[in-house]
């Protein structure tokens, strides 16, 4: 798998793919989208009219804006069953980059020579 990436031109690169924090923020959304989806389908809930919206909170510090919040929003049909709704919830906080986000590893970064 070749994950395209790059910067946006302002800051030199040719904005032609997502910048690395882009890919991080997406994956927190497709990680709860595939929860519920797994979640509809184990209920035989028709989910092509459900959608999720990742809404960022950010903070001036200084000079820079800092992520302080990732809201998602999960958006149901009307029609979906109000009885799943804290379900819905509750399946979206098993999300494994969101446990991860919250409990996070220990980074250990090396170089390592071609060949060894």
């Amino acid at each position: 798998m070749v994950i395209k990436t790059d910067q946006p031109v302002k800051y030199g690169g040719e904005g032609s793919a997502p910048t690395p924090f882009d890919h991080f923020l997406a994956s927190i959304g497709t990680c709860a989208g595939i929860y519920v989806l797994s979640f509809c389908e184990e209920r035989k809930i028709p989910a092509e009219h459900i959608s999720l919206i990742e809404r960022l909170e950010y903070e001036k510090r200084g000079d820079k804006e800092v992520l302080i919040k990732i809201i998602l929003e999960v958006v149901v049909p009307p029609e979906f069953p109000q009885k799943y709704h804290k379900a819905l919830i509750k399946v979206v906080d098993q999300c494994a980059v969101k446990k991860t986000i919250l409990n996070p590893p220990q980074f250990e970064i090396r170089t390592v020579i071609q060949g060894n």
